[in-house]
């Protein structure tokens, strides 16, 4: 048998309500061991070991916990005796975990986040079915080589691609082009592609307890510059501009941008606009702005501050952006 960690984070999977018909408003309750329990012939899938660093929604968790999590991911995928990593995480901030994860692990083999949309106290709930298609995929020798993957609603998406596009429904993630890797149907495991192989050496943890402070500042019709003076008094390091359209920046984000460049700090065009990338202009040069690139805002924010804490100065920060 394949032999998989299995590591809890928390999150809607592992929630309850008090009221069986209640979908929102529910706390976390059930730990990793009890939840794999919980579900028919889940635990007889692989040869499991199950670890809890923290049991918390998703929205709360901090860079600690995170880079916690990543470290103990990098660990297990160098041991001889684990085969695949599964992670439970709450949705909220699920794409996030799962973007840096694939910046940091450079391992053949499967590591695949998983979630619900519903607490496990619902009479539809897409937990345990969710989690049992995760392990599947993770015990999958197909699933060598195709980096960190989100598995959720019987579809396979790679971490690269991947967001959350919907509030509450439970095909609420998906991924454009290269996002969507396969799928699992009736207990089986079916591809249909492998993404793009990474052409950037991934980032190491050692040493690393924290990351350096980067803030995302959205843009729109009459924005001011006070988010920015406030970011540049705050200390961040960074400022990525979720934009309109291609990244475009109102006069109030120009201004904003140009006041933290001259303060030291790493200026990006992101957009709010849900597909396609920010492509670079001319300007950019002359102003010190950086394109996303493929990268959307969240994506953008947490390279760069993998970036900054390596020391990767303003054009090797753009080259990255750029090759991601």
């Amino acid at each position: 048998m394949q032999r998989l960690l299995l590591i809890g984070t928390g999150g809607t999977i592992a929630a309850t309500a008090t009221d069986a018909r209640r979908l929102t408003d529910y706390q976390v309750t059930q730990g990793i061991e009890a939840m794999l329990a919980a579900i028919p012939g889940a635990g007889t899938l692989a040869d499991i070991r199950c670890e809890q660093p923290f049991n918390v929604d998703s929205r709360a968790l901090h860079t600690t916990q995170v880079l916690q999590l990543a470290r103990r991911v990098q660990q297990a995928v160098r041991q001889a005796d684990v085969d695949g990593v599964v992670i439970t995480h709450g949705t909220d901030s699920l794409e996030e975990t799962a973007f840096l994860l694939h910046l940091v692990t450079d391992s053949p083999k499967p590591i695949v986040l998983v979630g619900a949309m519903r607490p496990a106290s619902a009479p539809s709930a897409d937990g345990p079915l969710n989690l049992i298609n995760a392990l599947l995929v993770a015990r999958d020798p197909a699933s060598m080589g195709r980096g960190v993957m989100i598995v959720m609603n019987d579809g396979i998406l790679a971490a690269r691609q991947a967001a959350k596009g919907h509030t509450t429904r439970v095909d609420a993630f998906g991924g454009d082009g290269l996002g969507m890797l396969g799928a699992v149907c009736d207990g089986r495991v079916h591809y249909a592609q492998r993404p793009n192989p990474r052409t950037v050496p991934a980032f190491h943890l050692t040493g690393l307890r924290s990351l350096p402070a980067v803030d995302i500042i959205s843009d729109y019709q009459d924005a001011p510059v006070h988010p920015y003076q406030a970011a540049i008094q705050a200390g961040t390091r960074g400022i990525v501009v979720a934009g309109m359209g291609n990244g475009s920046l109102s006069i109030a984000a120009e201004r904003g941008c140009a006041q933290a460049i001259r303060r030291g700090l790493i200026c990006v065009r992101a957009s709010r606009v849900p597909r396609g990338a920010v492509t670079p202009k001319d300007s950019d040069a002359e102003t010190g702005l950086l394109a996303a690139h493929d990268l959307n805002p969240l994506q953008a924010r947490i390279a760069l501050r993998l970036a900054l804490a390596h020391g990767l100065d303003h054009a090797a920060i753009g080259s990255l952006l750029q090759e991601l």
